[in-house]
């Protein structure tokens, strides 16, 4: 936890990046506040000139001069409009600039997201990532509204200040006592503040984990019943969310009416000696009142810079929130290879492959086998037998502990960025649709022909539902595709892949919803196809497996056996036993 001197310190560190970024945006904002508050301090000047030269001398005179009352009227009318032009600059500008630096780091995050490996990714909830790309944004970026404002009110000080002492030093002296109390209150802000501050933080993240995981999971939680536990499960972060911040407030409650009462408190002392000064001719009424607006000048200064620090301790929470997204290790690494873009299959090597989760814990060793061009390879393995690993390494999602998988003889690794994607596709067993028109969710924004798309969705099986959608490929899917079944909406997704003629394509229990004679029609479509694609098939059902040209028994992360369907069938036990039983679970 960072100490007081830390927070603020820590605070203006923060704001030095934004100004670093935006120097031209802050410079003008912050002009405007010079502006704005050389103004401000201007009206006081007028104000105590009218006094001596306008409002005493009508008392005396028991006449006002109408040409000095012009004089008084255009000053403070000049005054007025260049400090109603400064607050404009002021305002706009510290507005573009917090947005802007809002807009990049949401940019830099989701960059980062992205470049950063499946594996880091399982280890961070979506609710966490959700918030750090979010409300931890936008408090580290919340003290640059007041900031263009406090500096130009930096200067409004001094130069109050200046003008107080040129009045009376005994007044300036007096009114100058407020700065003390003031340091201390900010101080004894932050000590409280900065906790609570990192706890809500902390717990706005838990909550969108929470809400994520619930939306996700409606289907679950209402088929069970279980809306209550759910639901009392979200009230529980929410509840301690709401008492932290109603913590914080209280504070925030005592400190803003002590920031602004500070300033007044020495006004009116200011007023008390002023009297006794103006009454044994040591001073003028004139000076008396421009000191005494000249320090409720300054106490705008004062709580500017109080509300600045006071957004520091929540500041300083989210950057370092997100700060530490920007600095995760883990990285892919990417070549300057280029995948042959052809019709062509590809040729898939995968040599000693091994992967664990953790040191103890070997989900693959020693995986080699070769999948020669156009072939079609069938993976088959109890459940662990590291089948979705595998597909996860093909495609790069993760890299391998030890060994290598070659694309045409080339290391993945040696693949430039996107290459890989531009010739492998992978549909995973969990179709994921977007709520999307049909053409949507199958070009997914490439330029691709309709003819195009009615090719791949013949090929997956899927034209005759999608023609009788009532328009076609206009027709929006609901948010999952909740408006298709389970196994419209695998081949839905299998055309997405098949739509950018992939020379590798991988299918983890891709159609487990589709019925077998459906299946087999789409694998037959698939290996008949004209762009002769490598087909690899992580199967279950004893007919999918038998189209496959080879197949790789998997068991404990190791490749038992290898050889056709019928091979294996009669060789080996183990894998006759387990084919079996998902035929007769099947058909139970």
């Amino acid at each position: 936890m960072a100490s007081r001197r830390g927070t603020t310190a820590e605070g203006f560190a923060v704001l030095g990046v934004a100004i670093r970024r935006e120097p031209v945006i802050f410079t003008l904002s912050t002009i405007g506040s010079l502006l704005f508050g050389a103004l401000t301090v201007a009206d006081a000047w007028v104000l105590g000139w009218a006094t001596d030269h306008a409002v005493l001398p009508a008392f005396e005179n028991g006449e006002i001069d109408g040409s000095l009352l012009w004089a008084v009227l255009a000053l403070f009318l000049g005054v007025a409009i260049l400090r109603a032009v400064g607050i404009v600059a002021r305002r706009l500008g510290a507005g573009v600039m917090q947005y802007r630096m809002q807009a990049h780091s949401r940019r830099a995050v989701t960059r980062q997201y992205l470049s950063l490996p499946m594996e880091w990714h399982q280890r961070h909830p979506t609710g966490q990532l959700l918030s750090n790309a979010n409300s931890d944004v936008e408090a580290a970026w919340g003290p640059i509204a007041p900031l263009p404002m406090a500096v130009g009110t930096v200067a409004m000080m001094v130069i109050a200040v200046v003008q107080m002492f040129l009045a009376d030093v005994v007044l300036a002296l007096v009114g100058l006592l407020v700065f003390p109390a003031v340091v201390v209150a900010n101080l004894v802000y932050q000590h409280y503040s900065s906790p609570l501050m990192t706890k809500a933080q902390q717990l706005r993240a838990e909550l969108s984990e929470v809400a994520h995981e619930s939306f996700d999971g409606a289907m679950v939680v209402k088929t069970l019943g279980r809306e209550r536990e759910e639901t009392a499960r979200f009230a529980e972060i929410a509840n301690r969310l709401r008492d932290v911040n109603i913590r914080a407030g209280r504070i925030r409650a005592a400190f803003d009416p002590t920031l602004a009462a500070l300033p007044n408190l020495g006004v009116l002392v200011v007023l008390a000696v002023g009297v006794a000064r103006v009454l044994s001719g040591a001073t003028d009424p004139g000076d008396v009142v421009t000191v005494a607006y000249l320090l409720t000048i300054v106490s705008f200064p004062i709580r500017s810079i109080g509300w600045l620090l006071g957004e520091f301790p929540r500041s300083v929470v989210g950057f370092h929130r997100v700060r530490s997204v920007l600095r995760a290790r883990g990285e892919m690494r990417y070549g300057d290879r280029a995948a042959a873009r052809t019709d062509a299959g590809a040729r898939l090597e995968v040599e000693h492959l091994a992967y664990r989760y953790d040191p103890d814990q070997h989900l693959l060793d020693d995986v080699t086998f070769t999948v020669e061009p156009g072939r079609t390879v069938a993976l088959v393995g109890a459940t662990a037998s590291g089948k979705s690993t595998l597909t996860s390494l093909m495609t790069r999602l993760i890299d391998p502990d030890e060994g290598r998988i070659l694309l045409d003889g080339t290391d993945l690794r040696d693949l430039g960025r996107g290459e890989l994607a531009g010739v492998v596709s992978v549909v995973a067993q969990t179709a994921f649709l977007f709520d999307d028109t049909v053409r949507g969710n199958v070009t997914l924004g490439a330029d691709v022909s309709d003819d195009e798309v009615w090719a791949a969705l013949r090929a997956a099986q899927a034209d005759g539902f999608v023609a009788a959608l009532p328009h076609g490929l206009d027709t929006r899917l609901g948010e999952r595709g909740t408006s298709l079944s389970g196994g419209q909406r695998q081949r839905i997704s299998l055309a997405r892949a098949l739509v950018r003629r992939p020379r590798l394509l991988i299918l983890d229990d891709a159609t487990s919803a589709v019925d077998p004679e459906v299946e087999a029609r789409i694998l037959e479509a698939l290996r008949s196809g004209t762009s002769d694609a490598t087909l690899v098939v992580v199967a279950y059902r004893k007919a999918t497996i038998s189209l496959a040209d080879e197949v790789v028994h998997l068991q404990d992360g190791r490749v038992a056996d290898r050889g056709t369907h019928a091979e294996l069938l009669e060789r080996s036990p183990a894998y006759a036993h387990l084919v079996n039983a998902y035929e007769l679970q099947a058909a139970e």
